[in-house]
């Protein structure tokens, strides 16, 4: 049991210090990485297929709780983050991300891969193919269509995993909203998918068999320790990488990587 103990708390040293230099070179949020860094590692462990992309989704999702408040709290502090938004779109976002857990919970391994595949790849090709000057609205939805949008957002967030600045920036670029304001305001997102996404899976995972050692529900405890401090550290260092590297290039590369990334889960899905 040591030596598992001892084999997981390293992986996941590796997994965090990976994901959170990638995140900080391509700008993106550890959850697109983490995921799938997880699946794999937890493959390698031998954690039963059956739970494993759950307990790779809720583990990053864990992560997410930190990362994105410190996040928005630095934006917040040079007045970045339109918070009358921010709070009027938290409830639905809460609520669609307690239902898509809720709704994980009762998957198979297997839908929740292709789930977080066609997003992944929806995700690489507004990056890949997206225009900033793109509009499809004057301003952020409000009413239904906020309520409707917002709780998507948090609903399929966490079935992938991942923070909410991935889906609701397009969603607020593509709203006539500046994009630092849009990257700022939906560094927000993050804290009302992840906390009750968490909540409950850990609730709903008691139940399931064949989780990794030291597991609350489907989260991982060492995982999130190790991934939301190494995350945090490792990410200025890609960040600083990244200022050195053509952006449009860089952002075309992460788009192919994310493709493949994506092509490869569903092959496992697939099998």
């Amino acid at each position: 049991m040591t030596g598992e103990v001892l084999l997981l708390v390293s992986s996941l040293a590796a997994a965090g210090v990976f994901a959170g230099f990638v995140g900080g070179l391509f700008g993106v949020g550890g959850g697109i990485v983490l995921v799938p860094v997880l699946y794999h590692l937890f493959g390698v462990l031998e954690v039963d297929e059956a739970v494993r992309m759950h307990v790779s989704v809720a583990t990053s999702l864990s992560t997410i709780i930190a990362t994105s408040w410190r996040s928005m709290t630095t934006h917040a502090r040079v007045g970045a983050v339109d918070i009358t938004l921010l709070r009027a779109w938290t409830p639905w976002i809460a609520f669609g991300a307690a239902c898509g857990s809720a709704l994980a919970s009762i998957l198979s391994g297997e839908t929740l891969l292709v789930v977080f595949g066609i997003g992944m790849l929806a995700i690489a090709a507004n990056m890949g193919l997206s225009r900033e000057s793109w509009r499809l609205a004057a301003d952020a939805p409000t009413g239904t269509p906020r309520a409707l949008i917002a709780g998507a957002i948090g609903a399929l967030s966490a079935l992938m995993g991942i923070g909410g600045g991935t889906f609701g920036v397009a969603v607020m670029t593509l709203s006539g909203r500046p994009i630092h304001q849009a990257v700022a305001t939906a560094s927000g997102f993050g804290a009302a998918i992840a906390a009750p996404a968490v909540l409950v899976n850990i609730a709903t995972g008691w139940a399931h068999g064949g989780r990794p050692p030291l597991s609350l529900g489907f989260v991982n405890v060492p995982g999130f320790a190790l991934l939301a401090a190494l995350t945090m550290i490792a990410a200025p260092y890609g960040a600083r990488l990244a200022h050195r590297l053509d952006r449009t290039m860089l952002k075309r590369a992460f788009a192919a990587f994310l493709a493949l990334t994506a092509l490869n889960l569903l092959y496992e899905a697939a099998r």
